[in-house]
């Protein structure tokens, strides 16, 4: 029994060797990516005035506009695609806006600080103020179903609570099982009507159906709690978007840079700015516009940045 016992611990350790040396190597879980995508254009730089930010944390796009958590300045910014400033609001109501939705022509803004969801018109009118009726504890992200229900990345309470437009509590997932969650960042929804959660501390995606039942995690090693720059491992995921072709793109915040998964978890890409020197991290927040342009908003540098892929038709 002691050989029997020795022989697995080495063969665990050898396969876990395995998989690093394969990662290092160009993807060990999947060898057929996509190219990377480039960074076709930037803006902004810290500071409160127009078109400058103070840690921008989230991002939302419609086919004309990009809106802008510009959390330590407590305000939404709007922007035209090409980067040009056109409005600023929310700075009489909102703490730290987070990750933004955008459904039925309103902005969803979670508030990090305040407990609630604000919800705005696209020209920036206040339209009302959503709250759990069990109280939210630092939502950082929400995805509005075709139904006008909410899903709601509770950040600290560690949950995803599903919620009426009243605030009326519907279901909540992260309290037992497999669908347990360390801080979750963000949500966001595919267009067949499953969901995806940001499991933010357990550096992992989590998967579940439009009933709400569980369907797959990935993340380090077998969806693990094990953090790392490799292909397919996070440290730290802040933020989620869908594409149009309903691929997963991640912010792999603390790996400063941002993955491209299919819908099933298979690793596409991965592409990330130019190193800055000094402290800090860049890719936190995530949007894509119908034609696959990526937005995305990069914390250290207090800036948006647009990507365009590489990959030829």
């Amino acid at each position: 029994m002691i050989k029997l016992a020795k022989w697995l611990a080495y063969s665990a350790i050898a396969l876990v060797a395995a998989l690093i040396v394969l990662a290092w190597a160009g993807g060990a879980i999947n060898w057929n990516q996509e190219p990377p995508y480039e960074l076709v254009q930037s803006w902004g730089t810290k500071g409160d005035a127009p078109s400058q930010f103070n840690d921008p944390t989230g991002i939302a796009v419609t086919a004309g506009e990009v809106f802008v958590s510009d959390a330590r300045n407590s305000r939404i910014q709007a922007f035209d695609k090409q980067g040009n400033f056109k409005r600023a609001f929310g700075q009489d109501r909102l703490g730290r806006p987070m990750n933004l939705d955008i459904a039925d022509g309103k902005l969803y803004v979670p508030d990090y600080f305040k407990d609630a969801v604000f919800v705005f018109s696209l020209a920036g009118d206040y339209q009302r103020t959503i709250k759990a009726e069990d109280g939210f504890n630092s939502p950082g992200g929400v995805a509005v179903r075709a139904d006008g229900t909410l899903l709601v990345a509770d950040t600290y309470a560690s949950r995803i609570v599903h919620i009426a437009s009243d605030g009326r509590l519907l279901k909540t997932w992260g309290q037992n099982g497999r669908t347990t969650f360390s801080y979750p960042t963000d949500v966001t929804l595919a267009p067949g009507g499953d969901f995806y959660v940001a499991d933010g501390y357990h550096d992992r995606i989590q998967q579940f159906g439009p009933d709400g039942a569980f369907v797959r995690k990935w993340g380090g090693p077998f969806g693990l709690n094990i953090h790392g720059p490799f292909k397919g491992w996070f440290t730290t995921v802040t933020s989620l978007a869908i594409g149009p072709e309903g691929s997963v793109f991640a912010a792999d915040f603390y790996n400063d840079r941002i993955q491209k998964f299919s819908a099933d978890g298979t690793f596409l890409t991965a592409f990330a700015p130019p190193r800055q020197p000094g402290p800090g991290h860049s890719e936190i927040g995530l949007a894509i516009a119908g034609d696959g342009t990526v937005y995305s908003a990069n914390f250290k540098a207090n800036r948006i940045e647009r990507w365009e892929s590489t990959r030829r038709p």
